[in-house]
């Protein structure tokens, strides 16, 4: 057997792949992975399906998808057809999750520069949270 074909430890899987050895066998846990073969000793083994379905799924996850979408891709993608149907809807979801972060982080922005300028001009009354400065009872807590 030549190295191209050997079968691959779970080590050289998550190396080549790009993740932990940790990742992979999570995956399989979570049937996202069939159960490996396995060698005399017990080892995993793996091919060059594994290694396109691992750098598949981790694809998928830096776009932001979840195990469960990926799970429902996979299953697509088993019966040999395209999941980039399937995925529309799963991206669709994905955008909106991103578009609510963004403006949420444009708000967190606005908040801190609000913040940022009363610290620099001395005014800073009630900057989140409620008030930068420890209460001292002779002047009602105020900022020295």
């Amino acid at each position: 057997m030549t190295t191209a074909t050997a079968p691959l430890t779970v080590g050289r899987l998550a190396e080549a792949a790009g993740v932990t050895t940790d990742a992979i066998r999570h995956w399989e846990h979570e049937g996202l992975f069939p159960a490996p073969e396995r060698s005399a000793a017990g080892y995993r083994r793996y091919g060059p399906a594994e290694l396109d379905r691992a750098r598949f799924i981790r694809a998928c996850q830096r776009a932001g998808l979840r195990l469960a979408d990926i799970g429902d891709l996979l299953a697509v993608r088993d019966t040999g057809a395209c999941p980039c149907e399937p995925a529309g809807s799963h991206l669709e979801r994905r955008i909106a999750e991103v578009a609510a972060e963004i403006s949420r982080l444009e708000s967190l922005r606005s908040q801190l520069t609000a913040m940022l300028g009363a610290v620099e001009a001395g005014t800073c009354e009630h900057p989140l949270p409620d008030n930068w400065c420890p209460p001292r009872a002779a002047d009602g807590g105020e900022c020295e």
